[in-house]
C-alpha cells in the first residue's frame, strides 16, 4: 500500500517562509512525477508545483501565482518531495497536498492525473 505523508505547515507571518515535506513509503518514486496542491477555503484544489523525470533529467513546473517564491526540489537522501515556500502571502493560505503519478514522470497540472495523495497540511499566513 502506498502512503504520502505531508508535514511543515503551520501559521507564517507574510513575507517569511516555510518548507513542506512529502516522504512516500510503499512506492518508488523517483522517475515518476509528483506535485504540490492547494486547496483554500471554498475552493478548488489547485496546482502549486510540480517535479518530474524527462530524457534523463529532473524537471520542474510552477504555477505563475508561486513563481519565483516557491521551490520544488526532491531530497533523494530523504527520499522526499520538498516545497520551499518563501515571501508567503495571506493568499497562500490553504491546505497543501502532496500527489504522485503512478505511471509517468510528466508534471501535469490536472489532479486527476495523480494516482495517489496525501492527507494534507495546513498553512496559514497571516498579513
Amino acid at each position: 500500500q502506498v502512503w504520502l505523508v505531508e508535514s511543515g505547515g503551520g501559521l507564517a507571518q507574510a513575507g517569511s517562509s516555510l518548507r513542506l515535506s512529502c516522504v512516500a513509503s510503499g512506492y518508488n518514486w523517483r522517475y515518476y512525477a509528483v506535485a504540490w496542491f492547494r486547496q483554500g477555503p471554498g475552493n478548488t484544489r489547485d496546482f502549486v508545483a510540480g517535479t518530474g523525470w524527462s530524457d534523463g533529467a529532473d524537471t520542474t513546473l510552477y504555477a505563475d501565482s508561486v513563481k519565483g517564491r516557491f521551490t520544488i526540489s526532491r531530497d533523494l537522501t530523504k527520499k522526499s518531495v520538498e516545497l520551499q515556500m518563501n515571501d508567503l502571502k495571506p493568499e497562500d493560505t490553504a491546505v497543501y497536498y502532496c500527489a504522485a503519478r503512478s505511471t509517468s514522470g510528466r508534471v501535469t497540472v490536472s489532479a486527476d492525473r495523480y494516482t495517489y495523495w496525501g492527507r494534507g497540511t495546513q498553512a496559514t499566513v497571516n498579513s
